[in-house]
């Protein structure tokens, strides 16, 4: 195992040396470089809104990219964050003292409520511009408005709860009719619901809050300075519209569940955190006197919505009493305090201040905090500027804070697209799992690491964990590349070795068999895995060899079958004389090659298995490749046994009708030694045409003769065409298969006819029977009883010849009969033939003046031409070039070389003075010449009608037009 490491420590040197470096210059030992190329973007990123307010700010709102900002004593500025060069001012149109007390804007960013100190309150809709006041709210200081985020709409704010300075808690709606916006007041109604107390009376309602969970069930959260409320209940479907009176109505006679802390700064402000728009709040936090409570919202659980509390008590440098928070604003992460003069970032996870922003005086003090829920914005304004932060990647460092916290899943949810703090988290929880003794949980987070191989290694060999080692070896090995073959192959004869030692230990302990049996399964997983599958394969020597000295046979043969080395499985199965279970390897994996190579070894045990499994194998086999183990086998089994060796010769000539002659001449010489009753039918089969016969014809003959097989040779001699040999061995046989010997040579009547001289010669020398001589006479019709008659001996009296010699006298006056009519009937032809020739010397036809040419139409007599005994007429040009192209070739040349003769007998001589005795001579022979030269013309062209003649016959399958002009006869139709 140590050389092992050893190799392995040397393959990862290289990486090792560039890790050692890295570490040199201050680079984590991960092997990331942690390094930041340029400044990093904090977190709450703070801007100044180029915004100079012509009075001071009172109040300012947010919502739905809808902001609303009270200046001065009687001005409101409305302003489209998505247009900001759009301002909407608005007078409130007081002439009074009265001054903005506090301002609410629900979260659609279109109802507007402005509280006045007077104990009035004005409402202002986002598509209007005149502020309307709501007579039903007047005499009451409103101190926070609950809005319903699930039945408001642009128009309508559906019921919402309003709380008090006195404690009250109203329920009210609000609602502008489209047609004349103001005709009749906007608040439809206003009634008490509930008063919120203290242990002194009732205290004002600082925050209101309606959610809804599960199953029709809402939650009401109210607040005042000390104490935070939870009324919770179900509206019944379909009256959500009628408001929440029914929730408060529960608690009449009893105070609602709530949680109190002692101190107090005269009010209190909850925050919420909302991930997604349009989805409920995860987790809230309440700034009050002892800090700020902060915990997460579950709205499943039945009476109380609040869940995983804290306190988190403020930074040591706040002095509730002389400094005290101002306003509270909840991201995913951190709640931010705003202070007179600066902001405060607090981390939710572990209550660290993780940032501070202070502010200059020259800007004022600063009012108040806000955050936009939709578009996770947060405002601060003091009476002179508006400032705007930006939260970006909240959750870069929460990692740290959950690795801390030993939440490493967490951890690693957070980073998980940041491998070089992945590397850290993983290394810190491997480490915190080693350390508590969970050591598989550890070599699993080990194995991801960047951490040094050789250390991870000899740690769990110091603790003497080989399990632990065993499972960070396997997550290693998936990890690697394909391209690191070296530590591939290391770690996979490591694992195989860690595999073979630990189930050598657990098989010798029966307590522990249950292991044994789940870690024989890992170890058969791991050698069967497709990753490991090309790495065991070229390293499978080395496999074999740990295996074998282990003495793990069971285990070489299952990995040799997951090899698909099946030639090892048989030989093992074959050595253990375990002969079935070596033929169901060698029938499930159907390999030629093996099949060859064990048949003889098997076939000596279980000749039947083996030839089914041959058979079952039909054509993949070529059997002229186990004739070998065939032929051994034979040699030294019983007649019994044989019979399967003849079993699947006779598969491979008759069911897969192989044409091989090796096997064919196998089962005659099987045939031959102990089936003689087969071979002949064998060889009948077989047929008699050499040229089909897939057998050896003269090995055939040679084994027949030696196991004295008459019958079967005397089939091949006829099969040979030696009929002499056949016949002379068949009458060593039998008379009768002699005689169908004797007529086979139909086309040789010579020889037939010595055949059966032979057959006579036999039966009258041998068998010195006259009758059965005299019956050859009458199976062949060549033999006459002269050629029979000198066989006989001289003592025959005639007697026994004498209906022969009468037969054969009979035979040859029918046959001079015979010729005698013949003659006469060839005279009598002659005759009739020379009759016809003088007939048709005088036959004639006759052509009117007004024929025409059958072929081009034209007057008939205008040239030479040819009538026809059908009656078609043709010019000799027409004729001619109809009947040329379909004469053969041969014909052509003879017509073309006579036509050439023919013109050149008929052009005049040259010559002037030539004697007039040999010009005479001269013509005489032209005019002779070119007579014959026409009736040869004649002969050709002439021979027949081409419209009634052969020539039609065989033109009927031409095509009417020529294929090579079929194009261009196309065109000319278009």
């Amino acid at each position: 195992m140590a050389s092992i490491l050893d190799e392995y420590e040397d393959s990862l040197y290289r990486s090792a040396s560039v890790q050692q470096s890295r570490a040199s210059v201050g680079i984590p030992h991960s092997g990331y470089v942690n390094a930041r190329l340029e400044k990093e973007t904090p977190i709450f990123n703070k801007q100044r809104i180029d915004f100079a307010p012509p009075e001071k700010i009172n109040s300012l709102v947010v919502s739905s990219n809808q902001l609303c900002m009270s200046l001065g004593k009687d001005t409101l500025l409305r302003i489209d964050l998505g247009k900001p060069d759009e301002p909407n001012q608005v007078e409130l149109g007081r002439k009074d003292e009265a001054r903005v007390y506090k301002m609410f804007l629900d979260h659609t960013g279109s109802h507007l409520l402005i509280a006045l100190n007077t104990s009035e309150c004005l409402y202002l809709n986002r598509s209007v511009q005149k502020v309307r006041a709501l007579s039903r709210w007047k005499g009451h200081l409103i101190e926070s408005v609950g809005w319903n985020k699930f039945l408001g709409s642009e128009t309508n704010t559906g019921p919402i709860l309003v709380g008090t300075a006195q404690g009250q808690i109203y329920e009210a709606e609000i609602s502008v009719s489209e047609g004349s916006l103001f005709s009749t007041n906007p608040d439809q109604y206003f009634r008490q619901v509930y008063t919120l107390e203290e242990e002194s009376g009732p205290a004002p309602v600082c925050c209101l809050e309606i959610e809804r969970g599960i199953e029709g069930k809402f939650f009401i959260i109210a607040t005042t300075r000390k104490r935070l409320f939870q009324f919770v209940g179900k509206v019944p479907e379909g009256t959500e519209q009628q408001g929440f009176s029914s929730i408060f109505a529960m608690h009449a006679d009893h105070l609602p569940s709530f949680r109190e802390f002692p101190a107090n700064f005269g009010f209190s402000e909850i925050a919420f955190y909302t991930p997604k728009l349009r989805s409920n709040p995860r987790s809230f936090a309440w700034m009050m006197g002892n800090g700020v409570l902060y915990g997460t919202l579950d709205y499943s659980r039945p009476d109380s919505i609040l869940s995983d509390e804290r306190v988190w008590v403020y930074p040591s440098d706040i002095d509730i009493t002389v400094n005290k928070p101002i306003s509270i604003v909840l991201t995913q992460f951190h709640f931010l305090l705003l202070l007179p003069d600066r902001v405060k970032a607090v981390c939710t996870l572990n209550g660290q201040v993780v940032f501070q922003d202070l502010f200059l005086e020259k800007f004022g003090l600063l009012t108040r905090m806000i955050k936009d829920p939709t578009v996770q914005q947060i405002w601060i304004h003091t009476e002179k500027v508006v400032f705007r932060y930006h939260v970006q990647r909240e959750s870069r460092d929460v990692w740290k804070m959950y690795m801390n916290m030993n939440k490493f899943d967490l951890a690693k949810e957070y980073c998980k697209d940041r491998p070089e703090c992945l590397d850290i988290v993983l290394a810190k929880e491997a480490e915190h799992c080693f350390q508590n003794k969970r050591y598989l949980d550890s070599a699993k987070c080990y194995a991801l690491t960047q951490n040094y191989f050789e250390e991870i290694a000899l740690k769990f060999i110091e603790a003497k964990q080989e399990e632990a080692l065993m499972e960070f070896l396997i997550k290693k090995l998936s990890n690697l590349k394909p391209s690191e073959k070296t530590q591939t192959t290391l770690l996979t004869t490591w694992l195989t070795e860690l595999y073979l030692n630990w189930l050598g230990i657990l098989e010798g302990d029966p307590s522990q068999r249950n292991l044994y049996l789940d870690t024989r399964e890992k170890f058969r997983t791991f050698l069967s895995s497709p990753k490991n599958k090309d790495c065991l394969f070229n390293n499978r020597a080395s496999i074999y060899e740990l295996l074998a000295s282990h003495g793990d046979t069971e285990h070489m043969v299952y990995f040799a079958v997951i090899m698909q080395d099946y030639e090892r499985v048989v030989a093992h199965h074959c050595q253990h004389d375990e002969y079935d279970e070596a033929l169901n390897v060698l029938s499930r994996h159907r390999d030629e090659k093996l099949f060859y190579k064990f048949s003889p070894v098997l076939i000596q045990h279980i000749p039947k298995k083996v030839v089914d499994a041959w058979i079952s194998m039909g054509s993949r086999l070529d059997a002229r490749n186990l004739i070998p183990a065939l032929v051994n086998y034979s040699q030294s089994a019983s007649t019994q046994q044989i019979n399967e060796a003849i079993r699947y010769m006779e598969f491979c000539v008759y069911q897969l009708e192989e044409t091989q002659q090796a096997i064919h001449n196998y089962l005659l010489s099987l045939y031959a030694l102990c089936r003689p009753d087969s071979l002949l039918s064998y060889l009948e089969q077989a047929g008699t045409n050499p040229n089909r016969i897939h057998y050896d014809l003269k090995y055939a003959l040679r084994l027949c003769a030696e196991h004295g097989h008459h019958h079967a040779c005397v089939h091949i001699y006829k099969v040979m065409e030696l009929y002499e040999e056949a016949v002379d061995l068949a009458l060593q046989v039998d008379v009768d298969l002699a005689k169908s010997c004797a007529d086979l040579p139909e086309d040789d009547e010579e020889l037939r006819k010595k055949l059966w001289l032979k057959i006579a010669r036999h039966v009258v020398q041998e068998e010195k029977d006259v009758k059965k001589a005299m019956a050859c006479l009458s199976s062949c019709a060549l033999l006459k009883i002269e050629d029979v008659l000198p066989f006989f001996p001289d003592f025959v009296t005639i007697d026994h010849f004498k209906e022969a010699i009468c037969n054969s006298l009979e035979d040859y006056n029918k046959h001079i009969e015979e010729l005698k009519r013949e003659m006469e009937e060839a005279t009598q032809s002659a005759k009739r033939i020379r009759e016809d020739i003088q007939e048709m010397r005088n036959k004639y036809g006759s052509v009117e003046p007004q024929e025409k040419c059958a072929a081009c139409d034209f007057p008939l007599l205008n040239r030479p031409f040819y009538l026809f005994l059908c009656g078609h007429m043709f010019h000799y040009d027409c004729l001619l070039q109809a009947v040329f192209p379909n004469l053969p070739a041969y014909k052509q040349a003879k017509l073309e070389d006579l036509q050439k003769k023919l013109a050149a007998t008929s052009q005049p001589s040259k010559s002037h003075h030539r004697p007039k005795d040999a010009d005479t001579i001269s013509l005489g022979k032209g005019q002779q010449s070119r007579e014959q030269i026409k009736a040869d013309i004649d002969d050709i062209v002439a021979a027949e009608c081409v419209y009634c003649g052969e020539l039609m016959i065989r033109s009927i399958d031409k095509p009417f037009i020529d294929p090579q002009k079929y194009e261009e006869e196309m065109q000319s139709w278009l």
